[in-house]
């Protein structure tokens, strides 16, 4: 008996709780319902509400799509560069390398260096070797600041490898030829196809000098780095320095968007193997610098469109109100409870909203295709000459961010002049028009 009394009990609490949710979900739709007719009805300044809403979600979009076109340019473009996805050095190297950098070679050898370029999400791996040491053709010697690679696999990571200002770029079939900062070639006094003399402490602390040919100069962003830079092939670097291996691995992956899950996967694959994985945005400090300035400034516009629409809607509303005060007033005398009164307008501001906003994802889609087709003209950069068409990036996140902002902003400014419409006296709202 117990137990049949708890399931009965049980069964009229569940059909309590069905009909209180059924009852309020009809009558939100009949609010809703009536909120979408007084919208209709009041069309002309419904639609200056829309207006205002559409005005700012297609600024948003313009505005957000333009710098996000700019973060993903900056962070394409640092690491096509030369910085690639992801570094993989000795544990230890970043913060010792420079002082005993033959302690931190990455053997040719290793079997790790096999494993690393046939991982699923790896493009290619090349090495990179770091050294100094002087230059020097006829009477005039230089220092220099210089990088073994691999010309092939570099071809792959940096797109840099294929720029040149004069002559050709680094080749496997020209194991003699090297690149030098046009920088370092005007202090010098060498031109492409010159013989050079580089000389370099070996890896036991003596000293080793190679003949090799200037291939081809380079120009980069930073005229210090084109000052004293040049790039030689893996082996030529190796017998002037008289040691085998590299200081780092440059992984050049499928795409960006698998830098961090790659990252994870090979520092939990290699944990015991002594080898640190350094991802590019943990390198690119003027890029993250960039970013976080550039997002404040885009959350000022986020916050300026934000207010218009606010100020928009609750001026629509109010009037509305303002207009609709004797209808309001029958509408209680006639048994509607405050609350729906409440709920009928803030779901008029909720649906202008809605409207606006997929007005606003139309017009902004479109516009941004056009900008983009046509494009924005833009300075060039620094170590270019010519500038480059600049564009408007749409993602989802960005559109959908769009869209909450116009509903949550339109929603939220309808909340006052929808209690300003339920509190009012029902007697004195009956005499307004009359």
């Amino acid at each position: 008996m117990v137990g049949t009394r708890e399931t009965s009990a049980k069964s009229v609490d569940s059909a309590w709780w069905h009909g209180q949710a059924t009852a309020t979900a009809r009558s939100m739709w009949t609010s809703y319902r009536s909120a979408f007719r007084n919208i209709t009805r009041q069309y002309r300044r419904s639609a200056m509400g829309m207006a205002a809403v559409t005005f700012g979600v297609v600024a948003l979009i313009l505005a957000e799509g333009f710098v996000e076109w700019m973060f993903w340019a900056a962070r394409e473009g640092a690491i096509q560069s030369g910085l690639g996805h992801i570094h993989v050095v000795r544990a230890g190297y970043l913060e010792n390398g420079q002082a005993d950098p033959v302690r931190y070679l990455l053997p040719d050898d290793r079997v790790e260096r096999e494993a690393l370029r046939s991982f699923p999400t790896v493009r290619t791996l090349a090495p990179r070797l770091a050294f100094t040491g002087m230059v020097s053709h006829g009477e005039a010697s230089v220092s220099f600041l210089g990088e073994g690679m691999d010309p092939e696999a570099e071809k792959i990571v940096s797109y840099v490898m294929s720029l040149t200002s004069a002559g050709e770029v680094l080749s496997s079939d020209d194991p003699t030829g090297i690149t030098l900062g046009r920088g370092l070639a005007e202090n010098l006094g060498v031109g492409v196809g010159d013989k050079v003399v580089l000389l370099a402490t070996t890896g036991s602390g003596g000293i080793n000098a190679v003949e090799a040919t200037v291939r081809g100069l380079f120009v980069s962003a930073s005229k210090a780095y084109d000052d004293s830079a040049l790039r030689v092939p893996m082996p030529l670097a190796q017998r002037l320095l008289r040691l085998s291996g590299s200081h780092r691995w440059i992984l050049a992956l499928n795409d960006t968007s698998q830098t961090t899950g790659t990252l994870l996967a090979l520092r939990e694959g290699f944990r015991d193997h002594g080898l640190q994985f350094v991802p590019w945005y943990d390198l690119a400090d003027y890029y993250r610098k960039t970013v976080a300035l550039l997002s404040r400034q885009v959350s000022v516009v986020e916050l300026i469109i934000a207010t218009i629409i606010i100020l928009s809607i609750s001026n629509t509303i109010m009037m509305n109100v303002l207009e609709r005060t004797a209808e309001i007033g029958t509408c209680m005398a006639i048994g509607r409870r405050r609350k729906q009164i409440l709920l009928e307008f803030v779901c008029e501001g909720m649906t202008i909203g809605m409207i606006g906003g997929l007005l606003g994802l139309v017009f902004g889609g479109l516009l941004s295709q056009l900008i983009s087709y046509v494009g924005i003209p833009m300075p060039a950069p620094p170590g270019m000459s010519q500038g480059y068409p600049g564009q408007i990036r749409l993602t989802a996140a960005l559109l959908v961010r769009a869209f909450l902002l116009a509903m949550g902003t339109a929603t939220l400014a309808s909340i006052y002049p929808a209690w300003k419409a339920s509190r009012l006296e029902i007697v004195n709202a009956l005499r307004h028009n009359r």
